[in-house]
This record gives structure tokens, sequence and C-alpha cells, in this order.
């Protein structure tokens, strides 16, 4: 029998009711984008916003899958997938209100996905009004999760359950510090003065994939991730995760990051120390915000 979590959320996930959301997007990884990985048509593949904005058959199958296996586990929830939202952004209005809140990223990554490459996964999050309390970052091709609550530290999760806790790095001086950051989503007329503060750092990458960049965050590999583009599915379980590793995740101007923030520039980092410094190479970005 399904359990059904009530309207009221007032404690975390039961053990059961986690283990009911990953069996459900390992089923919907199974049926849904394992099959179509490298196995995609032309005709699979849109555009959204441009050629670097894709949309596939993977993205929209496995979003319903998991949109229904939501609803049917907890019915009064208020679902909001990348691909619905996409064609109906009038469901964003609701986040901040809702009390039970899911948001799913079906594949993140989907230019990578689309072009072969396996640095993709499933991100789904879970709001009370619009803040996150449950977060899962899961890996498709290792069949991993990296996962925490409020109420948890983060863990990764691996086939035959095996755990491991995660920390986040030590950091360190800005010349020491890795991290992620991508040039072009940075407002056009800051990306020169951006790409001017790269140098600063030992290196800035990106990996075209949220969901990976956090996981990097949370094992202690990287230093910090910067995020410039504020969607309700690619950061909450990410942010939340990186804080219950250890982390230390706001705005860049300082203000608390919530999932129904549309605009600014959000800054997860190992610690609080090293975020400061982070932010004071970044804080010509704050005006932009």
């Amino acid at each position: 029998m399904t359990e059904t979590l009530p309207m009221t959320i007032t404690a975390p996930l039961s053990n059961a009711q986690r283990s009911q959301l990953t069996s459900l997007i390992r089923r919907a990884s199974r049926a849904e984008i394992l099959p179509r990985f490298r196995q995609l048509g032309r005709h699979q593949i849109d555009q959204k916003t441009g050629p670097q904005d894709l949309v596939t058959d993977a993205d929209r199958q496995a979003e319903a899958m998991i949109t229904r296996g939501l609803l049917g586990m907890f019915p009064h929830a208020l679902v909001v997938g990348e691909e619905h939202a996409s064609d109906n952004p009038k469901v964003l209005d609701k986040i901040a209100e809702a009390e039970l809140c899911f948001t799913i990223d079906p594949v993140d990554g989907t230019w990578n996905y689309a072009h072969g490459l396996s640095t993709f996964g499933v991100m789904v999050a879970m709001l009370r009004f619009g803040k996150p309390v449950m977060g899962m970052l899961y890996d498709p091709i290792h069949d991993d999760f990296i996962m925490a609550d409020e109420a948890s530290a983060a863990e990764m999760v691996m086939p035959r359950r095996v755990r491991r806790k995660l920390a986040t790095s030590k950091g360190g001086p800005v010349e020491d510090l890795l991290g992620y950051a991508s040039l072009p989503l940075i407002p056009a007329e800051k990306r020169a003065q951006m790409a001017a503060t790269f140098p600063r750092f030992r290196r800035i990458d990106t990996l075209r994939c949220a969901c990976h960049e956090y996981r990097m965050l949370a094992q202690g590999h990287v230093d910090f991730v910067l995020a410039s583009k504020m969607t309700a599915w690619d950061h909450p379980a990410g942010a939340l995760i990186t804080q219950r590793a250890g982390g230390h995740v706001a705005m860049l101007d300082g203000s608390d990051y919530s999932a129904e923030r549309r605009s600014g520039h959000l800054l997860a980092v190992c610690d609080a120390a090293t975020w400061g410094r982070v932010r004071d190479v970044f804080d010509f970005l704050i005006e932009t915000e």
C-alpha cells in the first residue's frame, strides 16, 4: 500500500517514504532515460529558447512518470517539473505559498545527454513555502544518489544500500579554490569583467550540469558553485545538500535562498569564511540582481 503524506508537513520524510522516492526515480531512469541515451533521433530533440537549451523525449516522459508517482504518494502536493513549468510558467507563482511542493529536473544536463555525454542527472527537491527541506541528486549511469533533508547530514547512497557521509572541502585562499561558474549565463555587459576574475582562482570550469556540480561540491572535490540562472528545479536540492554537508549557501547579496527566486546569483561554498572571500571576488555582479 502506498504511504500518503498528510497535508501538513511537520517532520522529515520517513525511511519508507524516502525509499519510495528513490525507487520512483530509479524506475523512471530505467524506463525513460537510459534506454534513450545515445539512441535519440533528431525528431526526439527539440529546442526551447535556442540551440543550447534543449528538451528531449526522455525529459518529457521521465518528468511525466515522476510526477504521476509523486502525486500518487502525496496527492495534495504541488509538483513543479521543468518541462511542465516551461509550458505553464504561472505554476511558479504557487511555490511560495505551497506547504508541500516537489520540484523535478528530469534530465539535468540535457545538452550533455542529447550529445551522448554521461554527465547528466535527475534532481528532485521537496519544498516547504519555497524553502528546500529534502533533496536528491541522482546519477543514472552509476545508480547512486546524494541525499539530505533538513534533519540529517548529506550522504551518498550507492547500490546495495551502501551509504557514505559527505563533507565539503576545507576551503582556503581564493588562489587555491576550484569552482564552477558558467560565463554564458552571466549578463552580457558583465561577462568580460567576470572572465577577468577566472585567473584569480586555481580553476573555474562548468559541467553544464548543476546536478553533478553540486554533487562534486558536496563530496569536497570543488570549493564553490556560482549559479546565475535561477530556476525552481536546478538549485533547491543542491543548495540543501551543500548546507547539510557543511557548506554555506546564500544569494550573492547575502540574502537567503528560496526556490521561488527567479533572478540573482546563488553562491554555494564549502564554508562560511570561504563564501565571504568568493563573494568579494564576484561582488560586481550584485548590482545585476
